[in-house]
């Protein structure tokens, strides 16, 4: 079907091209008759204004700012290179979009970097943000500055922010209790299964979300399990072997562990040089080199996922949206929760034979 254009609006009401672009911009300088009758022809033509044409007409360029955690987290290291490689895309497409480093455990940092972003140089802004105060009021006063802010990964639905893209970490933490459930149910009559918890920490909204919907499904499907008290790495892989080591010598009896964020190569280590690997059912985050190793070898029994490339390109179409006042397709938004056992897992593209063998040493833990 052709696209109804300005040029058929302004025919069918009877007036130039002019009239009808200061009539659909809202400018001043035309007769309330003419208005009407150029409302009506875009009504009975079901004119929609394209966007996309009217900004390159117009030269508008977007100019995005991406706050995304550096460090030794794959999953955020995927997020970032997934928003630069997006962003040499979207350049054709008068997008200018800027990825710069924060730590997502240093709130006054975060909330720093956001107080120093301006409209006179900025027009979205996506935030991996921390759920602290200090961070909340930053994205409110960015978003009076005239700044849509769109948190990304992890909410701050007490905020001003515009948009989430992410997961929805409470139905994510239900996942994992309902595979650890499945996983561990009726294997041991009246073993009452002890569960461990390692977050990055409790103190991001996401890991808490997960763990809150968890222990959830415990406490509605699985009574007899008993939940060990959070231990939180830092997402960080080396301390996150440390405590896991310590979480095994003193639990010896564990039967499930549930990691709700990054550090899995400190937890793969410490499982496979305790022999625990297979034995402790072991639920992790995200799809990297090193948990698709750690699944196939079966130290992981299976991985909750997130599409970092959906949700980059997702948070870019949130914010031109946003930026131009229009609609949010939410279907087309809604981040999924994906699930993998070592018989569904993807195809690994580009990965060498010396790729292969260095992402399977568990003794390399300095990238999650």
């Amino acid at each position: 079907m052709q696209r109804i254009t300005i040029h058929d609006v302004a025919r069918e009401a009877g007036v130039s091209l002019a009239t009808v672009d200061r009539v659909l911009n809202g400018r001043p300088g035309v007769k309330a008759a003419t208005i009407a009758r150029v409302e009506a022809a875009v009504a009975r033509l079901g004119y929609t204004p394209d966007v996309f044409a009217a900004n390159l007409a117009k030269r508008r360029l977007y100019r995005l700012t991406f706050l995304i955690p550096g460090g030794p987290n794959a999953f955020m290291t995927d997020l970032r290179q997934e928003a630069e490689r997006i962003a040499q895309r979207v350049a054709g497409e008068r997008v200018a979009l800027t990825v710069q480093d924060i730590d997502a455990f240093d709130s006054h940092s975060v909330a720093g970097t956001l107080a120093l972003i301006d409209k006179a140089s900025c027009d979205g802004v996506a935030v991996v943000a921390p759920a602290s105060a200090e961070v909340r009021a930053a994205i409110d006063r960015l978003t009076l500055r005239g700044v849509p802010v769109v948190t990304l990964v992890s909410d701050h639905p007490a905020s001003a922010r515009a948009h989430f893209v992410g997961i929805d970490n409470m139905a994510a933490g239900r996942v994992a209790g309902r595979l650890l459930g499945r996983f561990l149910a009726g294997n041991r009559p009246g073993h009452r299964a002890r569960i461990g918890f390692i977050a990055g920490s409790l103190g991001l909204r996401d890991h808490a979300e997960r763990h809150g919907g968890c222990i959830e499904v415990f406490e509605e499907l699985y009574p007899d399990f008993e939940p060990i008290r959070v231990r939180e790495g830092r997402d960080d892989n080396d301390r996150t072997y440390d405590l896991t080591r310590r979480l095994l010598a003193d639990h010896p009896d564990i039967s499930g562990l549930y990691n709700m964020g990054a550090g899995n190569r400190g937890v793969i280590a410490a499982l496979e040089e305790s022999g625990l690997a297979g034995r402790v059912t072991f639920i992790a985050h995200e799809l990297t080199p090193y948990t698709r190793a750690a699944l196939e070898r079966g130290t992981i029994a299976a991985l909750i996922a997130q599409d970092p490339g959906h949700e980059i390109r997702s948070a870019v179409r949130v914010l031109k949206a946003l930026i131009d006042g229009q609609p949010i397709v939410a279907a087309q938004e809604r981040i999924g929760i994906d699930i993998f056992l070592p018989e569904n897992l993807p195809p690994q593209e580009g990965a060498t034979l010396e790729r292969k063998a260095a992402e399977a040493r568990p003794e390399l833990r300095r990238a999650s």
